[in-house]
């Protein structure tokens, strides 16, 4: 069964970074999601806390993001995580998949899959750069943004249908063009609620694509700018989501 999360940057944006979990939580159960997808944890206690309220709630999350990639690691493993990020910040690509590799060495040891987000402006940006990641890194996965992958100019569904075995989850996403000439990604266009862009059928067709080849794993909901109460937003891409069958 496909649970349906938020990966809550823009949420963060809007309330200026201000994490009180049992109230997000309360927000978006009611709004019908069933989690988010990373919790926020500066040390074991916090994560272990934040990991009993969720659950309390009757909430999950997917991972656990600490404050350096080592606790990233043990603090999701150690709650019975599968996946986390590939954290690095390196800019050149030879040295981002490097890293990568690293991870993915260290972090199968504990059970841990290790994926990549690909995202505009970053080492792993255009479909010709994913792919090639993912031949260098035959150990990764991948966190799959289909709104960053098509503002670059790829097919969401190709990768998709190419990778199915390699996601360990999928952010769903739609964007309306700010400025087509700007030469920065984010000057360039913004991120919205699901339907409201410019991706057309592209979110409805990889819902369905998911659910045809038996997805079982989370799908996230990103909306990383909101101009209005986030939870309008917000309901907007459940009710989306919900129409597509998810």
């Amino acid at each position: 069964m496909i649970k349906v999360g938020i990966a809550d940057y823009g949420l963060n944006v809007w309330y200026g970074n201000m994490h009180d979990y049992e109230w997000r939580l309360s927000m978006l159960k009611e709004l019908g999601f069933d989690g988010i997808e990373r919790l926020e944890a500066a040390n074991a206690e916090t994560a272990l806390r934040y990991n009993a309220l969720a659950h309390k709630m009757g909430m999950d999350f997917t991972t656990c993001r600490g404050t350096n990639a080592a606790d990233t690691l043990a603090f999701s493993s150690g709650l019975g995580k599968n996946y986390i990020w590939v954290q690095s910040t390196a800019s050149d690509f030879d040295t981002f998949c490097r890293h990568a590799n690293h991870q993915a060495e260290i972090a199968k040891q504990y059970g841990i899959k290790v994926g990549i987000h690909n995202h505009l402006g970053t080492p792993v940006e255009t479909e010709e750069q994913l792919e090639e990641f993912l031949r260098r890194c035959p150990d990764c996965y991948i966190v799959f943004d289909i709104g960053h992958h098509h503002a670059a100019g790829g097919d969401p569904l190709y990768i998709i249908e190419k990778y199915f075995d390699r996601l360990v989850t999928v952010h769903f996403k739609d964007y309306v063009i700010k400025d087509a000439n700007a030469s920065v990604w984010s000057s360039r266009l913004r991120f919205c609620e699901l339907g409201g862009g410019v991706m057309g059928d592209i979110p409805k067709r990889v819902a369905e694509t998911l659910i045809q080849k038996g997805y079982n794993g989370w799908v996230m909901v990103e909306h990383d700018t909101h101009l209005q109460d986030p939870r309008i937003d917000l309901k907007i891409s459940r009710d989306y989501l919900k129409d597509c069958g998810i």
